[in-house]
């Protein structure tokens, strides 16, 4: 049963929340260890997230909502493993939390990190197949388990995810960190009002208004870049302190990843040029639309999740493969993230590892690209 303390500062913005997880008996019978539950996959490089290896904690911003009120609080979030049973969920900013808040804190965090009880059903599958692979070279087994238990980090929500993976193909990984940072910065341009009138990002229809609206939207893409230059460079000189979160100079460098409402009506050229996501854009506006106009039903597909049979493999790989810009490589880093290991996708950074971490020096794969 999670716990709830609450820890006031002399204003609002001070204030925080303390919820106490219990990790169930067989996570913590595992040695669950939250440096390896983060740190498993590269997703947990993108942001908004963060891992502070000095006192081994994540954080980030979290959109929590409140189906009841129809009220979304966005809060910085702390993670942090005070015992092997334990994870402290410090949410800053807040003096309280509604019950459907911290539904939603709790669900979004068992989804990074793979806590709930269907994962941790694959969690001992997957450490029963390495022992069986191993046979009687227990060390061997116990040493690779050691490095990687199964736990492949992901985000908060499924579309965070389906985005992240767009952004994962034909670039270096470079650009790719940089594209999902730009996605939240903008994510608070969005909620902050910082373009001023809406129009100034909302698509136009009208041919004979386009080269005005080009023109305009330079405007706006430089007033945007002047406005943030100055948080970037605070960002650059903050060093944050051992289990401890600056919430206000967190916000204002940075915002939640965005949701698919806060993309869905954003001018193509404009995010294209805002976020540097080139062809990107398109899909990424796309998948959004979708969302929000119902033709794409996120819910049903985390629901398809919990049998991960390969014959719902192939069928979510196909609904997934109606979706424009998921090819092989999209879909099986999607299909991954949503628990499926049928296909692993595997791209030049994927070999890099490998060949470090396992000194193969002659090692092949085929690298898919979006088609």
């Amino acid at each position: 049963m999670d716990k709830e303390q609450e820890q006031k500062g002399d204003d609002t913005s001070s204030s925080s929340v303390l919820v106490e997880l219990p990790l169930g008996e067989a996570t913590a019978a595992e040695g669950f260890d939250l440096e390896k539950a983060v740190c498993s996959h590269g997703l947990f490089m993108m942001a908004p997230n963060k891992w502070d290896p000095i006192s081994r904690s994540f954080s980030r911003p979290l959109r929590l909502i409140d189906h009841h009120s129809s009220s979304s609080l966005v809060a910085m979030v702390q993670i942090s493993q005070p015992s092997s049973s334990t994870l402290h969920l410090r949410v800053s900013g807040t003096s309280s939390l509604s019950p459907e808040h911290r539904r939603s804190l709790l669900n979004q965090v068992t989804r990074m990190l793979r806590l709930s009880e269907d994962e941790e059903n694959r969690m001992r599958e997957f450490r029963r197949i390495v022992k069986t692979l191993h046979g009687k070279e227990e060390e061997e087994a116990t040493e690779g388990l050691r490095s990687f238990s199964g736990r492949v980090f992901r985000s908060p929500t499924l579309f965070e995810d389906m985005v992240k993976c767009i952004l994962l193909c034909n670039c270096q990984f470079s650009r790719t960190l940089s594209m999902a940072k730009a996605l939240c910065e903008l994510q608070f341009e969005i909620q902050n009002q910082i373009f001023g009138e809406a129009d100034d990002f909302m698509p136009k229809t009208p041919g004979r208004k386009e080269l005005k609206r080009k023109f305009r939207m330079s405007k706006v893409s430089m007033r945007l870049d002047s406005k943030f230059a100055e948080a970037k460079a605070d960002s650059e000189l903050d060093v944050q302190h051992s289990l401890q979160i600056d919430e206000s100079h967190a916000c204002k460098t940075m915002g939640s990843f965005p949701s698919p409402e806060e993309l869905a009506n954003l001018d193509e050229s404009f995010l294209a040029k805002r976020c540097n996501l080139g062809y990107r854009a398109s899909r990424i506006l796309k998948l959004s639309q979708g969302i929000v106009q119902g033709d794409i039903q996120l819910m049903l597909l985390e629901e398809d999740c919990k049998e991960t049979s390969l014959s719902n493999y192939n069928k979510l790989a196909e609904q997934l493969h109606q979706i424009d810009g998921f090819g092989p490589f999209t879909c099986a880093n999607v299909l991954m993230c949503m628990g499926f290991y049928h296909v692993i996708p595997v791209d030049s950074e994927t070999i890099r590892h490998l060949k470090q971490g396992r000194a193969v020096a002659l090692l092949r794969a085929k690298v898919w690209e979006i088609k």
